[in-house]
Parts: C-alpha cells; structure tokens; sequence
C-alpha cells in the first residue's frame, strides 16, 4: 500500500513539475510517461458565415518508453459537405535523443515524424494531415523549463504525397506539396502555488506562435493561439484553446478557431513481462 502511495506522489509530482509544458496546439520534446496510454478526444470549431464547421478527433497516445512515443488518431468533419463524414487517420511518432536535467529546469530535444492517410481534399492551400491531406512529416523539437515557465520550438517540412505529383498529365500547378512547417510555445504554471499533492488542480497558461510557409507558392500563414489548462488529479487534462490568424495569404478553410479537447492518462498501462 505505501509502495503504490508512493508511486502516485512520484508521478503527480513528475507531471506538476513538467505540466506547463504540456501545450495545446504542439508537442514538447519532453514525452508522456513510459508505460502509459492516453486516450484523447478533442473537437475544433470554425465559425463560418452561416454554418459552423466542427472537427472531431478520437486518439489514442501510448508511451513505449522514456524516450519513444506515439499517437494514433482519426478524425471526422463536416468541413467538406453538411453532415459529419470521416476524414483521414495518422500515426505520430516521437524520439526524445537528448535530456539535460537540473534542479526546476530540464532542456529536451526530439525528433519526430508523422504520416497521415486522407481523401486527399486539395480545396485548401494550408497542408494538415490530420484529416485534409496524405503525406509525411518530419521535424525536431526543443523545449526548456525554468521552474513555472517553459519554452518550446518546433521546425518541420510536410510532403504531400498525393498521386497527381507524380503524374504530369493530372498534375495541377495550383495544388501545393510542400511546406515549411514552424512554431514557438511558451506556458506559465498558474497555479498550485505550492504542491502538496497530486490532487491539486493545475492551471496552465498557454501562448503559441503557429505558422506555415508553401515551399512550392508564395503563400504563408502566420496564428497566435493562447488557451488555459486544467489538469486532475494529475491524469486528467481538460485543453480550451482561440486561434486566429496574425498574417497570411493562404486560401484556408477558416482563419480563427475554437479548440476544447479533454483526455484520461493511464499510468503503468503497459506493464512489464
């Protein structure tokens, strides 16, 4: 009894200490906990002139190990026509390669990849893989803590493999297959003021600069995307989240949108043999 006590308040505290690093829109270098699963569904809303497009996405996040992680998601839209319809599904992986720890500060690096399988709706400038487009990404991730402030940052390049790339005779000039990919995170711990047990709730504050230049066009998008954080009992987090556009002249399917997601960790899922 007082072994799993303890294994609780390890993790609680392991989870407050990192938490304002956990963001909405990106993900640190630092991974979920090894042996864990997490199941997560979000929904992003994009009101439009007479209609509110909305996005549904079902996910599952599993932690092999200290150092490797990966998602498995899909989602569901009615983006492209009025009713829900399903939109494409992707695979996340993640490989954390390098970790410098001190006292209330840590700096991680990793690098990721991730495929996404579509029906390849090529009505939008912006490439996302998650439900618009099929390909692969590839990208490197850096973040540091300083105690109750982390900063994080992100490049990567996307590659739409979609069959009229490599076909002259389909080959349409206006679609785009390649994009620089970037971000910069920052989140700052609201509160517990002092922790005294994994119960409390966190409050995280979160401001993230998202953008994407096409390779193949003069075409670029540049988001600001705050939001707020509520984590409990340090394996439930509740994710509110408003982006909209800084700058841009990108053809996207909304400039501003609403995010809520909510997701349940279940630590020492994955047991050892």
């Amino acid at each position: 009894m007082l072994r799993t006590i303890f294994i609780f308040l390890f993790i609680g505290n392991s989870w407050y200490l990192g938490s304002q690093e956990l963001y909405i829109f990106s993900e640190p270098a630092s991974n979920m906990p090894a042996k864990s699963i997490t199941a997560k569904l979000s929904a992003q809303l994009m009101p439009q002139k007479s209609t509110l497009k909305q996005r549904y996405t079902p996910e599952w996040q599993v932690g092999f190990n200290a150092k490797f992680m990966a998602h498995f998601g899909t989602s569901f839209s009615n983006i492209y026509q009025q009713g829900l319809s399903w939109d494409g599904a992707f695979v996340y992986g993640q490989y954390r390669f390098l970790s410098v720890d001190e006292v209330h500060k840590h700096f991680r690096m990793a690098v990721f990849t991730e495929a996404g399988l579509s029906r390849d709706h090529n009505e939008f400038d912006e490439i996302n893989l998650r439900g618009d487009k099929s390909g692969i990404k590839l990208g490197l991730i850096a973040t540091q803590l300083w105690h109750k402030i982390a900063l994080s940052g992100t490049v990567s390049n996307t590659q739409v493999l979609h069959s009229s790339r490599f076909n002259k005779v389909y080959y349409i000039p206006k679609r785009h297959y390649q994009s620089l990919n970037y971000s910069l995170s920052a989140g700052y711990l609201l509160l517990p003021k002092e922790y005294t047990s994994y119960r409390q709730l966190n409050v995280n504050l979160y401001a993230e600069l998202l953008g994407q230049k096409l390779l193949d066009g003069n075409k670029y998008f540049l988001d600001l995307a705050p939001g707020l954080q509520f984590i409990v009992n340090s394996n439930a987090k509740i994710n509110l989240g408003y982006r909209f556009q800084l700058n841009g002249n990108m053809h996207r399917m909304g400039t501003q949108s609403y995010y809520v997601s909510f997701e349940k960790t279940f630590f020492n899922a994955l047991k050892k043999n």
